[in-house]
């Protein structure tokens, strides 16, 4: 069997790029074998590397987002580091930067002018609220663009709110910002020509607000907070097990309740009985319904729980721990773990999700260093060596 190559094997991303949104969409690319330049701030770099210090040292965020990527260390506000990362840029296939409100048009780097000077570049500029209205200007973490997207008001329990446990405003961001470049790439390859790309966190997540809201704009009504419960399904929620685990379960239709009733509950008379019987009753009756299925659970250890489910074709699962998400027995089986170099030495890494069977497994490259590359990268612009050395001294690298 041939093998192909992967398919972003030749292109090459300079980034101007900080926290989740913007590293996490290029880590893509470079999983898909694009070559990535991460140009950082010379003082401390992106400063998603200080985060926290729980990956053996380096940040969990930081080694998440930027596997497989160069760092090179620039001084942007420097004339000298400019004129360096243009030089990058006029040699690059996409170029991606996610800095605050107005500050790459200052520095000649928002995708408009970079398009204007280079035809065959695709420009990316992620943003929190888009470049223009009221919102434009202001900060966007991740947790208050959930806020303002109505993303935390459908998310937690009926007395108390809370944000996603990921940083899902960011996530979104990246992956629409990632297929932003993919579908550039495609019609640069049929036109010959480039242009901008323009992603924000805002408009990405409203998006995945998608059900609620039109839900709500269409119905009258948002969607209830109902923790890990279903707002028009029964049951559909978690039920403590006899060893203190956590089954969830889901039933979604009359059929799989009487299954359940008979198979899991072993009261097959609640399986016809009006109660029972329909969704709407087992909704109406919430209350009845869940003690039913929890006494139950409550009997019966959580993986005599799972067996019984998946052997009556409930859909069930184990709420896991992060821990047990490490050790999880499908990760295990399909060999998903693999090494990635550091500064510290290996570190266990997931494959990415998207595999290309007949082409090579993706790079999972080296977390850089801070400015681990730049006297490589530089080197290949045709700076000599005593010229690195005069800008390191001055400080427009390290």
């Amino acid at each position: 069997m041939s093998t192909q190559p992967l398919p972003l094997d030749g292109i090459t991303v300079v980034s101007v790029e900080q926290a989740v949104a913007a590293p996490f969409a290029t880590r893509q690319l470079a999983d898909l074998g694009a070559r990535v330049v991460k140009v950082e701030r010379p003082d401390g770099g992106d400063f998603a590397r200080g985060y926290d210090t729980a990956a053996r040292g380096l940040a969990s965020h930081f080694v998440w987002c930027n596997r497989g990527k160069e760092s090179v260390a620039v001084d942007l506000k420097e004339p000298r580091g400019r004129e360096l990362v243009g030089r990058l840029v006029a040699d690059a296939d996409v170029f991606v930067q996610n800095l605050a409100h107005g500050a790459a048009a200052r520095l000649g780097l928002d995708a408009a002018t970079l398009c204007a000077a280079h035809p065959r570049l695709i420009a990316v500029d992620v943003s929190g609220y888009g470049p223009d209205g009221p919102y434009a200007h202001r900060r966007a973490y991740d947790m208050l663009v959930q806020c303002e997207t109505g993303l935390v008001s459908v998310t937690g329990t009926p007395g108390q709110p809370v944000k996603s446990g990921i940083p899902a405003a960011d996530i979104a961001a990246g992956m629409y910002a990632y297929a932003g470049v993919l579908a550039a790439l495609v019609r640069r390859g049929t036109t010959g020509r480039g242009g901008p790309v323009e992603v924000s966190l805002f408009d990405a997540l409203a998006e995945w607000m998608g059900h609620p809201l039109h839900h709500g704009a269409h119905g009258g009504t948002a969607p209830a907070r109902t923790g890990l419960a279903h707002a028009v399904i029964a049951p559909y929620d978690a039920y403590p097990t006899a060893d203190g685990g956590l089954v969830l379960l889901s039933v979604q239709n009359d059929r799989e309740w009487r299954r359940l009733a008979e198979r899991v509950l072993e009261r097959p008379e609640l399986a016809g009985d009006p109660s029972f019987a329909t969704n709407a009753a087992r909704v109406a009756g919430r209350t009845a319904t869940d003690a039913a299925v929890g006494a139950a659970l409550a009997a019966l250890p959580a993986d005599e729980a799972v067996r019984r489910l998946d052997a009556a074709g409930i859909a069930c699962a184990r709420l896991n721990s992060v821990a047990e998400l490490v050790d999880h027995p499908q990760l295990a089986a399909r060999d998903r773990w693999r090494p990635v170099d550091s500064p510290v030495g290996p570190l266990p890494s997931l494959l990415p999700p998207v595999g290309f069977p007949g082409s090579p497994e993706a790079p999972m490259g080296r977390i850089p260093a801070l400015g681990e590359h730049t006297d490589s990268v530089l080197a290949e612009l045709g700076i000599p060596a005593a010229e690195v050395g005069n800008l390191r001294a001055a400080g427009v690298i390290a």
